[in-house]
């Protein structure tokens, strides 16, 4: 009877420490791959959240700072007296034409000279 509390004490112990051993290979392997998708994300051109978050509010505040401009603008155009440019439309995009290969010049014919008298 003892024999097998013993077995069972042992198996316990083995059981714990491979379930340990795992845990500790689970944060390697989750290490590993973290700095994969950080490398390839670096290779790939992205740029983290909050650079991109920055730049997004940075061109808000540059587009509002133009609509103010442009406000401005119109404001003092109408008490000058001037007649603002119409704004363009937009113009559909075309597709796009494959560009046309350049024509090889064929190399002009040698001049004939006249013999000398």
């Amino acid at each position: 009877m003892q024999t097998r509390a013993k077995i069972f004490d042992d198996l316990a112990k083995v059981a714990g420490g491979a379930a340990s051993t795992l845990s500790g290979l689970k944060g390697e392997v989750e290490g590993l791959v973290r700095q994969q998708i950080e490398r390839l994300m670096a290779d790939g051109g992205t740029v983290p959240r909050d650079e991109f978050d920055a730049v997004k509010a940075m061109a808000a505040k540059a587009r509002g700072e133009q609509e103010t401009l442009e406000k401005r603008v119109r404001a003092l155009e109408k008490k000058l007296g001037l007649k603002a440019p119409a704004k363009p439309k937009a113009k559909p995009k075309a597709k796009a034409k494959p560009k046309p290969k350049p024509k090889t010049r064929a190399k002009p014919a040698a001049k004939k000279t006249k013999p000398k008298k």
